[in-house]
Parts: structure tokens; C-alpha cells; sequence
């Protein structure tokens, strides 16, 4: 017992937490089992709640989108006194209800709930008044079309166990159909919603006001003695005999049969409530009530046939069947009557796409018929030219960047011609170089990549077609190297980039003229060619330029012009043999550093600070290594001359 108080006090604090804003509906009810040895009689207790399986809580704080279990139910005296702690009850069953409107005419609607079935047994001392079973919860669905503050309004669902002066070995009426209900708005209403009742006592219907669950409307779980009389608050005009509006109202007759015609869309709660009377002696039993929930859609549809006003059957395929696309707007059960013009027709009853085999080219009026012989029906025709086998392909020859790449149109065109081909050779940046017109065409790329060609083909039976394909244009980057100035005897090695093979010419001084990176042994001013290609047969040429001076040394001119003119406009030295270069320095008259660098290509331009320095004569050092190893320094002037 104890272990039962504690979890039925979590489960209680879990409740006060968090909101429902799920239970839509709901019912419980009882049956008598057995009598116990010790008096007592035992009772099965059902609970059925219903959800919006639709519905997700999203961000909204302390939100349920998923039933709680276990829940708790309390049991009451006629007197309301408390009769044991709230037992705890679990699900047993829970399983999906869907309901679509199935009408021709009407649009494809549907309503997902869930419902979750709780059931156990408790053992009563039969006593006079009999007992209250209950279960009460915050919060019903949100934005109910005719409760108020829906989401925050409660549930009150119970059942009356009869006392000694009644039956208390009664089982209780309850419903025992389970449905997503789902009707049009301003249509005729009839549903089925009997109560079954074990017993097989006499019953009668009503429509009854919903409760809500006990005295606070914003309490997370409840635990209130009868008498249960606190209803929801109804929006204005809608009350518990009145649920839904309408003309005729919404109401239930003596079979338990729902009719009216409701006039808005919406969710509406509808509580239903079903009496029982002793067959034998006309006595009431007691009255048993369910929350129901009823979707009203606008169900207004306007059927539109659709069908394309030409249907071009170019494929590649030469086969002469034809998939017929529907673009219908349609009820949910609508029929399509389709005329293919051959003299065939045939009639489906979905949209899905199909094939029909035409006997032959040529082209067809199609009539697609919606609904053929209701008043909500609609109709279409289109065109069908059936001339297929229409496959396009062309042949590219070349591969490399300079050479001039062919393309050549391979299509064919099975029952027809083709009368027109139009290119797009995939340049970027200029359409018309990119265009060019016919069977076969060519185009020199400057620049190595991947270009996507387009070939688009135009027929007699106007078709088109389009045949796109990357293509890789490939190139090499011949480098032979920097011109560069050697010492007599000084060992050097070439080396060689951009592409995969390479070939030296003339092969004077060479240790071989076939590899990137040959060793050179020579002592005459010579010059290379290097011929670099790759495997895809792509060539490019490079040149090299080598002087041979006596030395190591390093040559320095004694005057300079930086004129602009582009002729002696940088003073800088020439090494011969220097593999190493420490500092090169330049000083005017006063001992200020002017330049200084240990990169012999670049030379000092005449200026200091920016500006360009005076006609004058100037100090420079520069020191370096030769290829054997050796220091050499020197030391000089040199004359700026403008």
C-alpha cells in the first residue's frame, strides 16, 4: 500500500506539471464480474480517452502531444466521501482511428485520432447510493469551434456504480464504436451512435453538456467529489443540447442516430448521453455520457478535368504507347472516363499514370470525362501526336586545348526527321561564340576544363530533344625553366613541368633529353627546346636560354639610367656561378642605405623613399658563395645618370 501512495503522488505531481492539450473526447464505464468470498463484488473499470493524432506540441511550454501513462481514477460514495487512494490504471490497447469523406464530389478530407484504452478491476462492499468512478484532466484540444479557451477548459468522465437499492451486479451501457468522425459542412448529417448495453436494458439518447474537470478550469488533474455538474464554457450559440448549430440542429434520436446539418467548419466536442431502464420494472438505472469529437470540413470542390491540350510522345523508345497524365481536381471516390481517340476508351477510378498502346503514329483527340453521369462532372480533350523514337547523340573527336574539336551528330529519329540542330558548345560569357547550327561542327577552346555541350534537336513533327554532355578539353603547361647565366665548368640541371612527358632539343651537354630533369655538362652558349606532352596526345613548347661567362664571378655595371625610357632603367649585378647571394647593398655619399636586396633580378629603380634620388654617385657591396664553395666579396661605385 505503501509503494502504491508514493507512486500515485508522483504520478499526481507529473499531472500538475504539465498541460494536456490533447484529450479530445472520452468515456468510462463498468462491468460487473463476480462476487468475492468476502462480499465484496468485483468490477472491471474500462477508460477510453481520445487524442488529435495530428496535433504536436511544438514549443508550447509543458504541452502533451502523447497520452500519460498510467492515469489516475478516484472512487466516491453518493455522499462523496473518498472511498480508497485513486488507483492507478494503464493502457492496454491503443490503436489509430481515421476517417476521409469518400465522395465524388466533395474534396479529399481526413481526421487522424488516437485512442487509448485503460482497464482494471477493483472490488466493492456493496452499499446504498452505489459509487462515483471518476477521471478528470486538464486539458481538452486546442481551438474547439465551440468551447471557449479550449485548451484550458478540463474533462470530467465518470461512471455511476449502483447501490443496493438498485442493481449493483449491472453492467453499464457504454459505446462501443470507435470512429473519427468526419462530415461536410451545410450537408445532411446521419451517423450511427448506439450504445450497446450487456444487460440488454432499455435505452434512450440525449445530447447532454460536456463537463469540465472539477472546479478549476486551469488545474493540471483533479480529484473532486460528486455531484459532477460543472460543464465547459460554450461559445455563443452553442450549449450541451445545442453543440453544433444548424438548421435542422444537430441532434440524436431515440436509436442513437446523429442528424442535422451542420453550417460551419471545425472541430466540435459533442457529449452524448445514453440512460438505462430496467426492462422488467421500468426502473432507471443510471446515465452513462461520452465526449465525442466531430470534424466539420468545407467540402466545397470545384471538379476540374485535366488533361494537357497537346501531349508530344517524343521518347527515345520507338514504342507507340503513351503514359496519359491526370491533373484531375477531384472528390475522393471520383471515376475518369478516358476516349483515346482510336477507338478505344476505358474507365479507372484513380489518377495514377497508365500506358496506352495507340495502333500506330499520328495524332489523336483525347476527351477525359470526370464523374461521367453525376451532376458534379466536368470534361476535357487534348491532343495526343504520337511520333516517338526520337534519340539524340552526338561524337566528339579531340581532346586537347589549340587543336580544333569536332562534334558530330549521331540522332535518329524513328518515325520522322530531323530538320533542325542547334548547339551550345558550353562557353561562358559569350553566347554567340558559344552557338553554333548543324550536323556537324567544330571549335577551337583556348582554355583547358570541363564544358558542358548541349546539342538540341527540332523535327518535322515538332519534337525536340536535347542531348547534353560534359566534355574535358585537355592541355599542358610547358616550363623549361628561367634563362639562366652559367660559369664555364659549372655543373647545372634542368628542370622540367607541365605534363607527363618530356623531350629536350638539340641534345648538346645533355644526360638525357627524354626525362624533365636532365643533367647539363656544356660550355657554350646554348638554347632548348623542350617539347612537354601528356597521354591524352596533348603538346606544348618551351625554350631556354643558357650563357656561359669565365668565372665564378659577379659582373657590376658602373652607371645606370632610370629614365623610364626601358632601357638601363635598374642597376644590378649579373652572377656567373653564384649558387649563394648574403647581401647587396647600395649607400649614397652620406652613408644612408638606399636598397638592398639578395635578388639579382630585381635591381634598384633610382628611387629612395619613394622619390626618385639625385643625380650623384653611389657605394655598393654584395657578397656571395660560387659553386665551389667559395666567398666572394666585392665592392664599387656607380654613377645615377638621368
Amino acid at each position: 500500500m505503501h509503494r502504491s501512495i508514493i507512486l500515485f503522488i508522483c504520478c499526481s505531481l507529473i499531472h500538475v506539471a504539465a498541460a494536456g492539450y490533447h484529450i479530445i473526447g472520452g468515456e468510462i464505464y463498468y462491468a460487473f464480474i463476480a462476487m468475492n468470498p468476502d462480499g465484496t463484488y468485483k468490477y472491471q473499470i474500462t477508460l477510453k480517452l481520445y487524442r488529435n493524432a495530428d496535433f504536436t506540441c511544438g514549443e508550447i511550454q509543458g504541452c502533451l502531444d502523447h497520452f500519460e501513462d498510467p492515469v489516475p481514477v478516484n472512487i466516491y460514495t453518493s455522499g462523496g466521501s473518498r472511498v480508497v487512494n485513486a488507483r492507478l490504471l494503464f493502457i492496454k490497447e491503443r490503436y489509430p482511428l481515421r476517417d476521409t469523406l469518400r465522395n465524388p464530389c466533395l474534396a479529399p478530407r481526413a481526421q487522424n485520432l488516437e485512442v487509448a484504452i485503460y482497464r482494471d478491476t477493483l472490488s466493492l462492499r456493496p452499499i446504498p447510493g452505489g459509487y462515483y468512478v471518476v477521471y478528470q484532466r486538464c486539458c481538452r484540444g486546442e481551438k474547439l469551434a465551440n468551447i471557449n479557451n479550449s485548451e484550458h477548459e478540463g474533462s470530467t468522465f465518470y461512471c455511476m456504480i449502483p447501490g443496493t437499492e438498485s442493481r449493483p451486479t449491472n453492467k453499464s451501457a457504454f459505446f462501443a464504436k470507435d470512429a473519427a468522425i468526419v462530415i461536410c459542412a451545410n450537408m445532411p448529417l446521419y451517423y450511427d451512435y448506439s450504445a450497446s448495453d450487456p444487460d440488454g436494458d432499455s435505452l434512450t439518447y440525449s445530447l447532454c453538456s460536456a463537463l469540465t474537470g472539477g472546479a478549476s478550469r486551469n488545474e493540471a488533474a483533479s480529484a473532486n467529489p460528486p455531484p459532477y455538474n460543472n460543464v465547459v464554457s460554450y461559445k455563443s450559440p452553442y450549449s450541451g443540447s445545442n453543440p453544433m448549430g444548424g438548421t435542422p440542429q444537430v441532434s440524436i434520436d431515440n436509436n442513437g442516430f446523429l442528424t442535422g446539418v451542420p453550417p460551419k467548419e471545425g472541430q466540435y466536442v459533442v457529449s452524448v448521453c445514453v440512460t438505462e431502464f430496467d426492462r422488467r420494472t421500468g426502473k432507471m438505472i443510471g446515465t452513462h455520457h461520452k465526449d465525442i469529437l466531430l470534424t466539420v470540413f468545407n467540402c466545397n470542390t470545384k471538379i476540374t478535368a485535366g488533361f494537357p491540350p497537346t501531349l508530344q510522345n517524343c521518347v527515345p523508345d520507338p514504342d507507340l504507347s503513351v503514359l496519359m497524365p491526370n491533373t484531375s481536381n477531384a472528390g475522393y471516390t471520383s471515376t475518369y472516363y478516358w476516349d483515346f481517340g482510336d477507338g478505344t476508351d476505358t474507365l479507372v477510378t484513380d489518377k495514377a499514370v497508365f500506358r496506352h498502346l495507340y495502333p500506330d503514329t499520328g495524332q489523336y483527340v483525347v476527351k477525359l470525362v470526370v464523374n461521367r453521369g453525376l451532376a458534379c462532372t466536368d470534361s476535357t480533350t487534348g491532343i495526343v501526336s504520337n511520333y516517338p523514337g526520337l534519340k539524340g547523340d552526338f561524337d566528339v573527336t579531340g581532346y586537347c586545348k589549340g587543336d580544333r574539336i569536332l562534334f558530330d551528330d549521331k540522332s535518329i529519329y524513328t518515325y520522322g526527321h530531323i530538320t533542325d540542330r542547334r548547339w551550345d558548345l558550353g562557353l561562358t560569357g559569350d553566347s554567340v561564340i558559344s552557338r553554333a547550327y548543324g550536323a556537324h561542327v567544330s571549335h577551337n577552346y583556348e582554355h583547358g576544363g570541363v564544358y558542358t555541350v548541349s546539342l538540341i534537336l527540332y523535327t518535322d513533327h515538332s519534337c525536340v530533344a536535347t542531348v547534353t554532355k560534359d566534355i574535358t578539353i585537355y592541355e599542358v603547361f610547358p616550363f623549361a625553366g628561367n634563362d639562366t647565366i652559367l660559369a664555364k665548368g659549372q655543373p647545372f640541371t634542368l628542370h622540367a613541368s607541365g605534363g607527363e612527358f618530356f623531350a629536350w632539343t638539340p641534345p648538346d651537354g645533355l644526360s638525357n633529353v627524354n626525362i624533365a630533369d636532365p643533367e647539363l655538362k656544356w660550355n657554350e652558349d646554348v638554347t632548348y627546346i623542350l617539347r612537354v606532352s601528356n597521354s591524352q596526345g596533348c603538346v606544348g613548347y618551351d625554350t631556354i636560354s643558357i650563357k656561359y661567362y669565365t668565372g665564378p664571378d659577379i659582373y657590376v655595371p658602373n652607371a645606370f639610367t632610370p629614365n623610364g625610357d626601358g632601357k638601363n632603367d635598374l642597376f644590378r649585378f649579373i652572377p656567373v656561378g653564384i649558387t649563394e647571394y648574403n647581401y647587396f647593398r647600395i649607400f649614397n655619399r652620406w652613408g644612408q642605405e638606399v636598397y638592398s636586396s639578395t635578388d639579382f633580378r630585381q635591381g634598384w629603380d633610382g628611387t629612395y623613399k619613394g622619390q626618385p634620388a639625385p643625380v650623384d654617385t653611389y657605394i655598393w657591396i654584395l657578397e656571395g658563395k660560387d659553386f665551389t664553395g667559395k666567398t666572394i666579396l666585392k665592392k664599387g661605385t656607380v654613377t645615377l645618370v638621368k
